[in-house]
Parts: structure tokens; C-alpha cells; sequence
């Protein structure tokens, strides 16, 4: 869904109709920073960051950043610094406040249960941020875009006020070397360490061979998993084997790409399906498949409450009503190098037109790479900065080759646009599963828009619950 588009509104909604609201862990510092240099409209962030339960860490973000009644609207953001091995104090604090002001917005007041979903390729910022939400109480750790074998481990270390350390992957690495980036929760917390609750942790996985991976091979305890298909928006997994691709261009899927439900029913943990279950129906379908429920994106990413720019939701309902709207999985768009899927619509990085214009810069840095350098040190590139950057730093011209930056697209998606002296402002890339052609079906005749109920209420509609819950996974798994 993007950056923010799984906000802390579209989840706060979702739990609060009974299910699991799930928030995007993906860039949350620069989702608070801007939000805050914006004057924070709402008031919402100044209110959680009051509640922040380690002394001084607020009042330094909000020094740094907040802007009473905004910034300028053609001024530039203030950039935090990018994630790195061994981050600074500030970015550390930055964004352990980020993820706890998350997810405490999206629990304040009500007992509904709360999850963020991190991207295991986007390992420098992951140890402070599973901090940051586990200080607001957060019920579930979901994550996906790789193996997050150390993930339960290091949950269990910071539930216990313990050092948790990630190894970190590094692009020529010598056999043996290893690089790690580490948190210690009782140095950040000061003397001021309050009692945490570990979290459950669900695995999202697109084969059955990675869920018993996980299962039988993880640091710590697998409480289930997200079994999603190769539809689902924001980042997929490649096909299995050599690639080809489709005469449109986009990734080739075939037989063995298919999940084998038997083996993960086998493993005796829970799971939910996702990737084309926001219809109705669909839930029945994952319950008889033996699936404690669903996981649903694209149906909430064009509700009310989430995170989208207005104006981007009501083209998006406009392409689904005339029958065009359509998503491109991109083999090459994402600097990971996994396949991602783009909304095709006007006026966003879509168009190549806009994706050649655009002057390429890396300025977030949240997909860069770590690479080993000659002299044993690490540095950090990404296919989408300026080529001739990249090739400086051991890229190729065809790794760099189509490469879009996320980062900025995404964080464009909210309305949180940087603007830079003497160039326009950047623009959308928007992500979506190919559900987004049937979004439409949530609009009651005679409207425009439609909200988070407004799709609980189709997708559970018939569905016998007997007393209890059916928990709906509702998240982003992009810059995943």
C-alpha cells in the first residue's frame, strides 16, 4: 500500500471494528518529521509524543522539527540524516518515536488490536523501530520482503531489556565477515526501562519452503504466518527459476509459484491469506482453506481513512468504475531488485515521461545498499541515485537501469511532497494489488468514496464467526 497509506487512521479504524489494524513500519521517521514540520494539523502527533515514556526524547524531535502552523508550502523539508550501521542519537531517537507514536495513535482510547509490518530488506532502521512500537503496546510484528530469521530472537531480547543485534547483509562481504547493527534498550531508556510485552510475530511468506524455514529455523518463536500471492500490491516475490518475463514486460509466474497450503498446514501454525481476497467471499473461501482469515491492502488503501492524497483515490475510483484501472508489476523499479507493483495513473513516476524527467536523487536512503568497501569499511549505494554515483561505487549501468526511488514517491502518495530549490516537486509513485480494479465495488450507489466499514462489512458479510473474531489483516508490504 506505501508509506503512511496503512496509517495510523486507516489501522485505529480497522481495530476498532474488531479486526487487526495494521500500520506501515516502513520510513515512520520521515513520516513524523514531515508530519511535524507541517504544524501537525490534528494536534495527533503532539499529543502522542506526550505520552513518549522516556524523559527528553519528545522534547528534543519536537525542537528539532515541529513548526507551529507549518512550514511554508513550496519550502523544503528538513531532512533527518539516512540509516546507516552505527545510526547517531538523534535518528536513533527519531525513529524510536516514530514507531511509538504509530502505533499509541493507533490504540489510544479503545482495546483493539494493533500490528506494524516492517520490510526485512530494509534491515538499518529495524532494531529501534520494533523498540519503538513494542513502547506503545503493539500487538503484532509482521514481515516480509525476505527471511526474517533473527526478527523473533531480537523480539524476545528487547521484551527482556536485553542487547538485540541483526545481522546486517553486506554486498561483498568476505566468507566469514559479518557486519551488525545493535540496540540496547536499557542505554537508550536511561534508567527509565518500563515492562514490555513481546509481541506476536507472523512471517509473510510466498512459498511454503520459506514458511518452514522460518518455522523450524528461526532465533525465537513463529506465531503464524501471511501466506501472500504474487497480486498483492507494493513489493512481490520473484518467480522461482530463471526469469521471464510476459510480452507486456512484467514477471512471469507460473505452477511453482503457487503456495502449497498442504505443507503450511502441516507446520500447525495459523495463517491468513492475502494477494485478491478484498471481496466478498473471499474470506469463506481462506477459512475453508484451513486459514484463520485474510489479509486485505488494496481495498483500505482507496478507503477514507488511509493515508492517500485525496485527489489519488478519486482517480483510482474513476479507473476502477470506467473498467482501466490497471497495475504494472515492474521487474526492475524497485532498488531491491524485487518486483514491484505500479499504479498506472496521470501524472505520477508511472508515466515514462515524468520517470525521465525526474532528476534522480537518493535523499532518503531507506533501500540503500551496504557494500563492502577495498579497505574492509562499508558504504552505502542505491540504483536509483545518479548514475554515475552508483558506477563510482561498484554499480552497473544495468542495475541502475529503470530504477525508481521509492522513497520519495512514496512519501509523495501522503502529500508529504519534498520540494527542492529550482526543480518541481516530486511526484507520486503509487502501489497497489490488481484488486484495484474492482475498488469500485465498495462505493454505495450515488457516492464517491467509501470507508474502512464500508469494506469489513462485504468482506465478512455471510461469513459465520461462532462467537468469535475473525482477526482481518489489513497492511502495506512496500517500500514492500
Amino acid at each position: 500500500m506505501g508509506v503512511a497509506v496503512s496509517g495510523w487512521k486507516l489501522a485505529r479504524s480497522v481495530s476498532q471494528l474488531g479486526q487487526l489494524g495494521v500500520v506501515s513500519g516502513t520510513g515512520l521517521a520521515i513520516v513524523l518529521a514531515r508530519g511535524l514540520q507541517i504544524g501537525d494539523p490534528t494536534g495527533r502527533l503532539c499529543h502522542a509524543l506526550r505520552q513518549f515514556p522516556i524523559p527528553g526524547v519528545a522534547d528534543r524531535v519536537l525542537e528539532k522539527y515541529y513548526i507551529p502552523g507549518g512550514k511554508a508550502p513550496d519550502a523544503p523539508f528538513k531532512l533527518a540524516a539516512m540509516p546507516t550501521l552505527q545510526p547517531g542519537p538523534a535518528l536513533v531517537e527519531l525513529t524510536v518515536a516514530a514507531n511509538f507514536v504509530e502505533v499509541f495513535l493507533v490504540k489510544d482510547g479503545h482495546n483493539g488490536l494493533a500490528g506494524i509490518n516492517f520490510l526485512e530488506k530494509i534491515q538499518l532502521p529495524t532494531l529501534p523501530s520494533l523498540f519503538g512500537a513494542m513502547l506503545a503496546n503493539v500487538d503484532y510484528i509482521l514481515m516480509g520482503a525476505g527471511i526474517p530469521r533473527a526478527i523473533p530472537g531480537a523480539l524476545d531480547k528487547l521484551a527482556n531489556g536485553e542487547p538485540a543485534e541483526l545481522k546486517i547483509d553486506v554486498a561483498g562481504a568476505l566468507p566469514g565477515e559479518e557486519f551488525t547493527t545493535t540496540f540496547d534498550p536499557q542505554k537508550f531508556c536511561a534508567g527509565h526501562m518500563p515492562a514490555l510485552k513481546r509481541p506476536q510475530f507472523l512471517g509473510i511468506v510466498a512459498s511454503a519452503t520459506l514458511a518452514m524455514t522460518l518455522a523450524k529455523k528461526a532465533s525465537g518463536r513463529v506465531d503464524g504466518f501471511v501466506v501472500e500471492g504474487d497480486s498483492a500490491g507494493g513489493h512481490n516475490a520473484p518467480p522461482r527459476g530463471l526469469l521471464q518475463l510476459t510480452a507486456t514486460g512484467e514477471p512471469l509466474y507460473g505452477e511453482r509459484d503457487v503456495v502449497d497450503l498442504e505443507k503450511i498446514r502441516d507446520l500447525g501454525l495459523p495463517f491468513w491469506l492475502a494477494g485478491s481476497y478484498g471481496r466478498a467471499g473471499k474470506l469463506a473461501e481462506a477459512l475453508s482453506l484451513g486459514a484463520a482469515g485474510i489479509q486485505v491492502g488494496t481495498a483500505f488503501a482507496f478507503c477514507n481513512e488511509s493515508g492517500l492524497k485525496p485527489e489519488f483515490k478519486r482517480r483510482a475510483l474513476q479507473l476502477s468504475r470506467e473498467g482501466k484501472a490497471r497495475v504494472f508489476t515492474d521487474p526492475v523499479a524497485s532498488p531491491t531488485g524485487f518486483p514491484f507493483k505500479v499504479l498506472q495513473m496521470e501524472g505520477t513516476l508511472s508515466e515514462a515521461s515524468q520517470y525521465a524527467a525526474r532528476e534522480r536523487i537518493c535523499d532518503l536512503g531507506y533501500l540503500r545498499q551496504v557494500y563492502r568497501k577495498a579497505d574492509g569499511t562499508v558504504g552505502y549505494r542505491c540504483a536509483s541515485e545518479p548514475v554515475e554515483d552508483f558506477l563510482k561505487k561498484g554499480g552497473t549501468l544495468e542495475g541502475a537501469e529503470g530504477r525508481k526511488c521509492l522513497c520519495n514517491g512514496l512519501v509523495a502518495n501522503i502529500g508529504l511532497s519534498q520540494h527542492r530549490a529550482g526543480h518541481a516537486p516530486e511526484l507520486p509513485l503509487m502501489t497497489a494489488g490488481d484488486e484495484v480494479a474492482r475498488i469500485a465495488q465498495f462505493l454505495a450507489p450515488g457516492s464517491d468514496s467509501y470507508t474502512a466499514a464500508d469494506v469489513v462489512r462485504q468482506l465478512l458479510a455471510g461469513v459465520p464467526v461462532n462467537g468469535k473474531t475473525v482477526p482481518l489483516a489489513q497492511n502495506n508490504p512496500a517500500l514492500a
